[in-house]
C-alpha cells in the first residue's frame, strides 16, 4: 500500500536533500502552519548544526554615520526626515569604538552608516586599513551602494566582507520602498562585490506591505543565486517619521518561518539573530537561534549618538555597557549550550586562514 506524503512533507524531505527545495517547494515551507512549524524549525536547526556547527558568531556593529542620500520610504534615516537629529563620528572615536571590540574579544567589526557621501572612498579605505593595522579584526562594510571602483578600493584596503540587503526581490515593491533606486542596480552592486571577493551578505524584510509568500520564495531563491555568505531576514517595522508609519509590522511567526526556510536554502551561510527580531519580541535573539541563526550583532555605537541610529523605532540593543552586554551574550548563549565562535567567522567556503 502507497502512502501519499502532504505537501509540506514532500517539501520538507526535499529540502533536506544536497540539492535542497525548488521555488514551489519554498512557497510551501513558507506556508508553514499548526504542527508543521515545529517540524520546520527543527530541520532548520539541523541544517544548521551540519552547514555551520553550534558556535555562535558575535559581530560588533560601529554605526558611524546615520547621514543617508537614499529617501526610502521604511527608513527612519531616510533624507527626509527633518526631525532627527544627525551626526558623523570621527576617525578617532570609531577607532576607540574598534579597540573595544577587539579587547572584549570579538573578532569581526561592521562598519555600517547609511549612504553618506561625505566619506569618501579614500577615507574608508583608510580606515580599514587603520583598524586591520592595529587590530586582529574581521571587517564587514555596510555602506549602501558605491561605484564597482569604490568597492575595489576598500577590498585592496583590507575589507573582507560587505552587507547589502536586497529587501525584496520584487522590482515593483522595491521600486515603491526606494522611490530613487532600482532592484536591478542593487543587484548589480552585489554581483561587483561577489567578483571583488567579497564575502558577500544579503537579506530582506518580511512583512513589507505588498509582500506576497511567492515574493518571500523568490527572495531566498535569490539569496541562493547569488551564493550569499551572511543573509538578514528581518521583520518590517514602521518608523513614525516615515509615510509608512501606519503599516502594520511584519509578524514574529512568519518571520522565524522566512529565517528558518533561508536555512534550508543556504545551509553554509551566516544567518544573524536580527536586532529588528528582538524589538519585535523580546526573545526574539534565542527564538531565532533555535530555528537557523547562527549570528549575534552586539551594538558597539557610543552610546551618545546610538539612538540617533533608528532606521525602526524602539531598537532592542543588547545593552549600553558593552561588557555587560558581552556577558549577556554569553549568558543567553550557555543557557543554549551554544558557545561563542573564537574565530573570524569566514564562510566555510572561505579558506579558514583568510583575513
Amino acid at each position: 500500500m502507497c502512502i501519499k506524503l502532504n505537501p509540506f512533507t514532500v517539501a520538507l524531505n526535499n529540502a533536506l536533500t544536497d540539492k535542497g527545495p525548488g521555488q514551489p517547494e519554498i512557497e510551501t515551507l513558507l506556508g508553514a502552519k499548526g504542527r508543521q512549524i515545529p517540524q520546520l524549525f527543527a530541520a532548520a536547526d539541523r541544517a544548521r548544526r551540519r552547514g555551520v556547527g553550534d558556535t555562535v558568531h558575535l559581530r560588533a556593529i560601529i554605526e558611524f554615520s546615520n547621514h543617508c542620500r537614499k529617501n526610502c520610504l521604511y527608513c527612519g534615516l531616510r533624507r527626509d526626515n527633518k526631525t532627527l537629529p544627525r551626526y558623523r563620528l570621527p576617525v578617532e572615536e570609531i577607532m576607540d569604538a574598534a579597540g573595544r571590540a577587539a579587547g572584549l574579544g570579538y573578532r569581526t567589526v561592521v562598519l555600517q552608516s547609511g549612504e553618506d557621501p561625505y566619506f569618501s572612498a579614500a577615507d574608508i579605505a583608510r580606515l580599514v586599513e587603520q583598524i586591520k593595522a592595529r587590530h586582529d579584526l574581521a571587517v564587514t562594510l555596510s555602506l549602501g551602494e558605491r561605484r564597482r571602483e569604490a568597492y575595489r578600493i576598500w577590498r585592496e584596503a583590507g575589507a573582507d566582507r560587505y552587507l547589502l540587503k536586497q529587501e525584496t526581490s520584487d522590482p515593483a515593491l522595491f521600486g515603491y520602498l526606494k522611490p530613487d533606486d532600482s532592484l536591478q542596480e542593487r543587484l548589480q552592486c552585489l554581483w561587483w562585490l561577489r567578483e571583488l571577493g567579497y564575502q558577500t551578505g544579503s537579506g530582506n524584510m518580511v512583512g513589507l506591505p505588498g509582500q506576497t509568500t511567492a515574493t518571500l520564495a523568490r527572495d531566498i531563491a535569490l539569496m541562493r543565486e547569488l551564493d550569499v555568505e551572511m543573509a538578514g531576514i528581518g521583520p518590517f517595522l514602521p518608523h513614525q517619521d516615515t509615510p509608512l508609519r501606519d503599516t502594520a509590522p511584519g509578524k514574529l511567526e512568519a518571520t522565524l518561518v522566512t529565517l528558518a526556510v533561508a536555512r534550508l536554502c543556504l545551509p553554509r551561510a551566516h544567518l544573524p539573530a536580527t536586532t529588528a527580531l528582538s524589538t519585535l519580541a523580546p526573545q526574539g535573539h534565542s527564538l531565532a537561534l533555535g530555528c537557523g541563526a547562527n549570528v549575534i550583532m552586539p551594538n558597539l555605537t557610543p552610546s551618545r549618538v546610538r539612538d540617533k541610529y533608528l532606521i525602526y523605532p524602539q531598537k532592542a540593543d543588547i545593552g549600553d555597557d558593552p561588557v555587560q552586554a558581552k556577558k549577556d551574550i554569553e549568558a543567553l548563549l550557555a543557557g543554549l549550550a551554544r558557545p561563542p565562535a573564537t574565530d573570524y567567522g569566514h564562510a566555510r567556503k572561505i579558506p579558514s586562514g583568510r583575513n
